[in-house]
């Protein structure tokens, strides 16, 4: 694995069985929950971003 910035740590609450559950999705998919976790933070912000700049090009065209 790539050396990567350091983090700091997060604290999020999920329960034990879905914890577990999550860790058999991913070993699965042969990835940590870490990994997986910051992509789909990754991919959430990046669609989140697009729609930002969707509705701001829209109030430009609205607005000209």
């Amino acid at each position: 694995m790539a050396a990567r910035d350091p983090m700091p740590n997060r604290v999020v609450r999920v329960s034990n069985e879905d914890w577990s559950a999550y860790q058999a999705v991913c070993d699965e998919k042969g990835i940590s929950r870490s990994d997986d976790l910051r992509m789909y933070i990754k991919r959430e912000v990046a669609a989140w971003r697009k729609r930002q700049r969707d509705t701001n090009a829209a109030k430009n065209i609205a607005e000209s």
